[in-house]
């Protein structure tokens, strides 16, 4: 026999020195390796291991599909035995001795490579079976000596991972004789430092993770490396790329933050690319088509904007008859606005469900009983939960997350101006909020896509199917230790569910609570520091951002500008709020309000600051005033500072004009709150110098003039009804 020849040695495939390079060259056929794995439920790692595998046309043959699982809880306690059980009497029926057999997990795992790196990875091994390695030992610590010892690379066997040849694996698995529940792990490491069954069946570790990398005890040395639109694991401490990536033991969130990427789910140069598939259109389907949806609404807490919540629920795309509301409200400040909307618009849909204050029900009980409502509903096919704190801009969102076709999916919602967002991209070991690495990209839309987290909130859609079959028999939000949505989300990840949230549309954001106070009765008009864009959308006026760009500014009179500032509700509220606050001024010379006491050119009116109004005012002259002021008075600066801004009331038979005067400003801001000819006849102001009078100011336009020396002018009569504006003497 020549030396340059393919021995079989002891059972061993061996290439001599001279014929190694073209040994290697060859290779073994992809047709040799069969992959096997033990899954007795389809879990969503299941189906996302299968997608790796297919991906790069691995053969994969399942065991135990459709068997009670009973190898107990291994992730917090040894277990596994019925894999063994399972892969020996799978092997019996194998006879190809060239056959390779890849036994691997399949829950917490996917492919970064296909068949061809593996194997020859395994061949360069120089080994009939080769387990993946581990820097942690287990189950049985005092059994680390008896390891054989390596220079450099991880020593210990890990169970979840193993290649080899069919005869091999047969002599590996033939002595087995436990439980299912006996530890699998503990059984393969017997064998291993047993030196005379590791040389029978010539056993070796991965040692530097070159096939397979466990992530337990090893996750500061796995990174993202993105090559070419491929995405692999790198570990750092050996420079390897491994095949096959396991998130072992308790590192399940860290193989669901890894499989967003790897080997093709995410990369710079695609984007997303699994965002399209297996989605569920509704374009093809009828109203009468579409699947029934409970809308949880829970409202926990003083909340901005409520009103406004109701109304952009009402905008949502979807045919109301297939939607049920159920409407839990824990705050007895919301009750009339509550009712306002169940009583206006209530019978627009299927069926609504109310939980109030005085029904005693927390949290938690009230989000356990809305999916109650869902789960014994059987028409019911998805419930969608969505807090009262969270803006929805698009309409589309409830159409969005149900084509998605996912178990649980939450529409990317953040606060204003901050990183604050509805998910969580990681956890600290103490399972709250930790940042993972994209957390910031994926917020500010750097990178785009549909993302597996591990936490999400406010608002998230649940299929039904889950409630009824994996969830059946949970409370899901309740808990002693954390707060609900923390037990909910602790409670889905414990059965193996994957949430995900999506920023591939713009959906909304979500409101501040904080400072909200309750003391007034438009309480949204003092929300313009803490939610200023809701403040913008309620209160100013429809066309303001179009003022320069469309030249909405008018001149009636020389250097007096009119313009569009507030909208109806924002006149209307303000009106309101100054007649709830009833404290109007007896319109006298002396007031005692005033610095010095004496007002020269008294009116009836309330002062902002008797309404503790006058921050809010001065940032409302700050934001949308005076950007005004810099254009039309070129080289003006202003900070918009006041010693006087009030509101000032009109009757004809209480104080029906206002004499010729100068306004102690350099600058004054009038503001029209309601409508001439609707709710009140005559008025108006009349500029004396130039002899020019506005007598139909619009409702929520402001006039802008100056205050002193040249804009003399006085209030025109009001003939009927009463007429409000809002006046600001600004840089007194």
């Amino acid at each position: 026999m020549r030396l340059s020849s393919l021995l079989l040695l002891s059972g061993i495939f061996v290439c001599t020195l001279p014929s190694l390079i073209n040994c290697e060259e060859e290779g073994i056929p992809k047709d040799k390796l069969l992959v096997l794995t033990v899954a007795t439920k389809e879990t969503d790692g299941f189906r996302r291991f299968l997608r790796t595998a297919k991906h790069f046309n691995y053969t994969v043959k399942v065991l135990g599909r459709g068997q009670k699982w009973k190898g107990g809880d291994y992730m917090s306690a040894p277990g596994g035995g019925q894999k063994i059980r399972l892969l020996k009497e799978a092997l019996k029926e194998m006879k190809d001795e060239d056959q390779i057999i890849l036994f691997i997990d399949s829950y917490d795992v996917v492919f970064a490579s296909g068949p061809k790196e593996l194997l020859k990875k395994f061949q360069q091994a120089k080994h009939r079976v080769v387990f993946s390695s581990e820097t942690l030992i287990w189950p049985d610590r005092h059994l680390e000596d008896k390891h054989p010892h390596v220079r450099e690379g991880n020593r210990f066997l890990g169970s979840g991972g193993f290649i080899g040849y069919l005869p091999n694996i047969k002599e590996l698995v033939a002595n087995w004789t436990g439980e299912d529940s006996d530890s699998d792990q503990l059984f393969f490491t017997k064998i291993y430092i047993d030196q005379s069954k590791r040389k029978s069946i010539n056993i070796t570790l991965d040692f530097k993770c070159r096939l397979f990398q466990n992530l337990h005890g090893a996750l500061d040395e796995v990174v993202l490396k993105f090559e070419d639109e491929r995405v692999r694991a790198r570990n750092v401490l050996f420079d390897t790329l491994p095949v096959i990536i396991h998130g072992n033991g308790p590192t399940k969130l860290q193989i669901n933050y890894l499989g967003n990427y790897i080997p093709r789910t995410w990369t710079f140069e695609t984007g997303c690319t699994v965002c399209h598939e297996d989605l569920r259109s509704l374009t093809a389907l009828k109203e009468s088509e579409y699947p029934l949806v409970v809308i949880g609404i829970f409202i926990q807490q003083p909340t901005p904007f409520v009103t406004v919540f109701f109304e952009r629920l009402l905008k949502l795309q979807y045919p109301k008859n297939k939607l049920k509301l159920f409407i839990y409200n824990q705050e007895a400040h919301h009750v009339r606005q509550v009712h306002s909307f169940v009583q206006d618009h209530g019978s627009l849909y299927e069926d609504v469900k109310l939980v109030e204050p005085e029904e005693e029900m927390d949290g938690g009980a009230s989000r356990n009983l809305g999916f109650d409502l869902c789960r014994k509903d059987p028409d019911c096919e998805y419930f969608f939960s969505v807090d009262i704190e969270v803006v929805l801009k698009n309409k589309n969102t409830l159409k969005i997350l149900i084509e998605q076709n996912l178990p649980i999916v939450a529409p990317m919602i953040t606060r204003n101006g901050r990183l604050w967002s509805n998910f969580w991209g990681a956890l600290s070991e103490d399972s709250y909020y930790a940042r993972s690495e994209d957390y910031v990209d994926i917020v500010q839309g750097r990178r785009v896509g549909v993302w597996n987290v591990p936490y999400v909130s406010n608002v998230y859609l649940v299929k039904a199917g889950l409630l009824r079959k994996d969830l059946k028999d949970y409370e899901l939000f309740t808990s002693h230790s954390s707060d609900p949505d923390m037990a909910f989300c602790h409670n889905i990840r414990s059965e193996g569910i994957f949430m995900y949230v999506t920023n591939m549309h713009t959906f909304g954001r979500i409101l501040s609570t904080e400072n909200y106070q309750t003391s007034h009765l438009h309480n949204d008009l003092w929300q313009i520091f803490e939610n200023p864009l809701d403040w913008e959308e309620r209160y100013i006026h429809e066309n303001y951002t179009r003022i320069m760009k469309d030249k909405l500014i008018e001149t009636p009179c020389p250097d007096v500008y009119w313009f569009p500032v507030f909208s109806n509700v924002a006149c209307n509220h303000l009106i309101e709020e100054m007649e709830h606050h009833g404290k109007w001024s007896q319109g006298n010379n002396v007031d005692t309000r005033i610095q010095g006491g004496y007002e020269n050119v008294p009116t009836i009116d309330i002062h902002m600051n008797q309404v503790n109004f006058e921050k809010e005012w001065q940032k409302f002259l700050v934001e949308y005033v005076v950007p005004i002021t810099e254009k039309m008075f070129p080289g003006y600066y202003t900070k918009a500072d006041f010693d006087l801004a009030f509101v000032v009331r009109y009757k004809p038979d209480e104080q029906p004009y206002l004499r010729p005067h100068h306004d102690a400003s350099t600058f004054t801001i009038n503001i029209a709150l309601n409508q001439v000819g609707l709710d009140y006849q005559g008025g108006g102001c009349r500029f004396l110098r130039y002899d020019c009078s506005i007598q139909a100011p619009r409702k929520g336009w402001a006039l802008m003039h100056p205050g002193r020396l040249t804009h003399y002018h006085e209030g025109l009569p009001t003939t009927a009804g009463v007429r409000y504006i809002a006046v600001s003497f600004v840089d007194p």
